[in-house]
């Protein structure tokens, strides 16, 4: 069976790349439209959200217009020329289980390629790819250029058209119908009506107007304005409006006034956030031979699940690039600290700025950690063929001079020349709270927005806001074209995906600073592995319009026929308990005391610590290559049983059967279905012990919360700073309350649950011996 399974992969790798080739034929026809002013959705901005959501909402069918000031700066790697991570990774991978855009990118671009926490379990593996990022601008803008639906528009939109207080009609715009999820728990009365009424909607989105005095209509509108709202860019005490540099160029973007202004007139509230990007250095001027090289994994893991379905390379396989690693010493800090008094004044904070608490300048690093005598930076060519050096980890808006002395301190750069200079940029951002599940705006109807104007950082975070709101937008506003009845939304429960994780703490919890995701947010992150992400979504997002690549569901369907195959050849292969510890590591795989006679599964034994899979199938075929050659030696059936021809008995199982079956046990898992396979069965029981506690800790929301707690490490020593910094300001009364801080992460909750009722135990046991001392 998976020798056919393998055969089917074979064929739909070979479609799949007749219908890339179809697909790069067409990859330089025009785009330019015809001048066409009315449309269903209208995208806001060509970054990542931005390209996700018009994509998103192309493939709903909804005729879509994405305006940019420039198509050239689509898809555009604006600081860290990588993709994916801890926890970001998970994000990719969902958005390309949605048929979405950034995994195909960062594949046809990747240059180099890891698998982050590898050595630990698979729920928390990242994939991360560092792309080049021209091939990574033009892979985006080819996409796009090439999707059906959906028109690319250069021009800045100055601001929104609105129809304020006027009724709304399934006839001018078809509502979203209420949403079904697995769970519901922290979704309100409230955001379920927002979702299915717009009757307390101030007004609806009628289009936008451009810069040029244009007007152009549409039924939904998805802003993703990134740092462009009202931003500010700044180098030392320089400070100049724009939302960001052209890259290698002074040259500046302008920034998004006018759709902030409306904004704040519709009462959004509004707050600023900041964020950095490092110097560029020139690699001719750095002395690799004293650094650490961080060589790429052979061979990658791929974000696509085509590409690693059918098991195909990435294509730059050949092409793969090393990165190196330096840090800082006592003398980089020593002119950090020095020069401080040249950042930048912020908006925020009193001027401290507000940005990425685990993305920090390197101004922030040494303030905080002031007993640390090094931090690493990774040096990461940002293309094949650039000079341009990418040092990640060492944001920090000091005049140039200061900057090229901060590099020149460090080791391997003591020659470095800068190409330019890093600045920090400060926007606006809304709070998200103000948005529903669908990022549908609460008070504007047709509105919706992703993206770093929700207060989020980094590119993935972003990209799976925007597939969400694209795809919202597009299915509700193309449904009012051709007078359909509501659809459903497209909303993620939080045991669904990491994007339902991130839309749920977003517009639930609003976010203080900017959001980033980690793998430790997410409270069934044992299930919500990057292995299964086109288990989990695909059929969901075919089912919502979203996934239309045929081939993409016959590779899942293949992929799942597998893994059922191999996770069903682990439960009926057995062996005794010691035979498992002969033909393995000892005790790793028969324990420490073993029962002679006691048989365990293969699916058993892999369930023990430090018990691979490779390990448990390679015995399997061991095994399997003896009983091959014990049946190789037998005689043919028809001699050996002489069955006599009228023989009515039950039937009997001939030599080509069994050997069929034993060839089964030969055949490991292939790398397309390995991680998800050992995944599925070393975290059986772990899944059902989640289940169990999320059921406690959903029970306990509305207990109180002693108010004497301290919350300091001595007391909670697993809970990060942020979280004991924000449950000592907040001081929650109940558990309830405490789910509300933003930062806080669900594991940590249930663990201050347990804690909490530990200590009530123990109080009462202290109580009663009291009571029965002084009886």
């Amino acid at each position: 069976m998976m020798l056919q399974s393998l055969l089917r992969i074979k064929n739909l790798r070979a479609n799949n790349t007749g219908r890339t080739l179809i697909r790069q034929s067409r990859l330089f026809s025009s785009t330019t439209p015809p001048l066409d002013n009315e449309y269903d959705v209208i995208i806001i901005g060509g970054g990542h959200a931005g390209s996700e959501a018009a994509s998103a909402s192309a493939r709903t069918g909804a005729k879509t217009a994405l305006v940019t000031q420039r198509i050239d700066t689509i898809g555009e790697l604006s600081c860290n020329p990588s993709i994916g991570g801890i926890g970001k990774g998970h994000l990719v991978r969902e958005i390309d289980a949605l048929d979405g855009v950034m995994g195909e990118c960062a594949d046809l671009a990747g240059i180099h390629f890891r698998m982050l926490n590898r050595r630990k379990g698979p729920a928390v593996r990242g994939p991360r790819a560092q792309a080049d990022r021209d091939l990574y601008k033009s892979a985006m803008q080819n996409i796009l250029k090439c999707t059906p639906n959906l028109h690319l528009i250069e021009g800045g939109v100055e601001d929104l058209l609105l129809e304020e207080s006027c009724p709304m009609g399934v006839a001018d715009m078809t509502p979203l119908a209420p949403f079904a999820t697995n769970d519901k728990s922290s979704m309100s009365d409230a955001e379920q009506q927002a979702l299915s009424s717009s009757i307390s909607k101030k007004a609806r989105v009628s289009g936008v107007k451009l810069a040029n005095g244009r007007e152009i209509r549409s039924r939904a509108v998805v802003v993703t304005t990134g740092t462009f709202l009202r931003g500010v860019l700044m180098i030392g005490h320089d400070r100049y409006v724009g939302g960001r540099h052209l890259r290698d160029s002074e040259e500046v973007e302008p920034p998004s006034v006018g759709l902030a202004k409306t904004l704040e007139r519709f009462g959004f509230p509004l707050n600023r956030l900041k964020t950095g990007t490092p110097a560029r250095l020139d690699a001719r001027t750095i002395d690799f031979d004293v650094l650490v090289e961080q060589p790429s994994e052979t061979p990658p893991v791929p974000f696509s699940h085509i590409r690693q379905g059918t098991m195909q390379n990435v294509p730059n396989i050949d092409k793969l690039i090393k990165c190196y690693q330096t840090e800082t010493n006592e003398e980089t800090h020593k002119i950090v600290m020095e020069y401080a008094h040249l950042l930048p004044q912020y908006d925020a904070l009193d001027g401290k700025g507000n940005g990425p608490r685990y993305c920090p300048s390197i101004f922030k690093k040494v303030e905080r950690f002031p007993d640390r005598q090094k931090h690493n930076s990774f040096l990461e060519p940002e293309g094949i063929n650039s000079n341009i050096i990418y040092p990640n980890g060492m944001s920090g808006p000091y005049p140039e001079e200061i900057q090229l002395k901060i590099m020149r301190s460090m080791k391997g750069l003591s020659n470095v020349d800068i190409l330019s200079p890093g600045y920090d940029v400060e926007y606006d951002f809304v709070n998200p709270q103000c948005l529903t599940h669908t990022l549908e705006t609460k008070s504007i109807h047709g509105l919706y927005l992703a993206g770093q104007i929700c207060g989020t950082t980094g590119y993935e975070e972003a990209a799976a806001q925007g597939i969400v709101a694209g795809a919202n937008a597009g299915r509700s506003a193309g449904a009012a074209s051709k007078g359909d009845k509501a659809p459903s939304p497209l909303v993620f429960g939080r045991d669904e995906a990491y994007i339902g994780v991130l839309i749920d703490d977003l517009v639930t919890r609003g976010t203080s600073e900017p959001y980033r995701m980690f793998t430790s947010r997410a409270e069934y992150r044992i299930s919500l592995r990057a292995d299964n992400a086109d288990i989990r979504l695909t059929r969901q997002g075919a089912n919502h319009g979203l996934v239309i690549d045929p081939n993409r569901l016959d590779i899942l369907e293949t992929r799942e026929r597998m893994i059922g195959e191999s996770i069903h050849r682990l439960q009926n292969f057995k062996l005794l308990k010691t035979e498992w510890g002969q033909r393995g590591t000892g005790e790793q795989m028969a324990g420490n005391n073993p029962k002679q006679f006691q048989k365990k599964s293969a699916e058993e034994i892999l369930q023990m610590p430090h018990v691979t899979l490779d390990a448990v199938e390679g015995i399997i075929a061991k095994e399997g290559e003896h009983l091959l050659e014990l049946e190789q030696q037998k005689v043919d059936d028809e001699e050996e049983l002489n069955v006599a021809d009228d023989y009515d008995g039950p039937p009997i199982e001939t030599k080509a059967h069994r050997i069929n079956k034993i060839m089964t046990l030969l055949e490991p898992s292939p790398l397309s279905i390995y991680d998800t396979v050992e995944a599925s069965i070393k975290y059986k029981s772990y899944a059902a012990r989640q289940e169990r506690d999320m059921d406690s800790w959903r029970k306990a929301q509305g207990q109180k919360i002693p108010p004497d707690l301290v919350y300091e490490h001595s007391v909670f020593p697993t809970f990060s700073s942020e979280e004991l910094e924000k449950l000592q300001a907040v001081q929650p009364k109940t558990f309830a309350e405490a789910a509300q801080i933003s930062g806080v992460t669900p594991q940590s909750l249930v663990y201050l649950h347990h804690f909490v009722m530990k200590r009530g135990k123990q109080r009462d046991r202290l109580r009663r011996a009291e009571e029965l001392s002084t009886q």
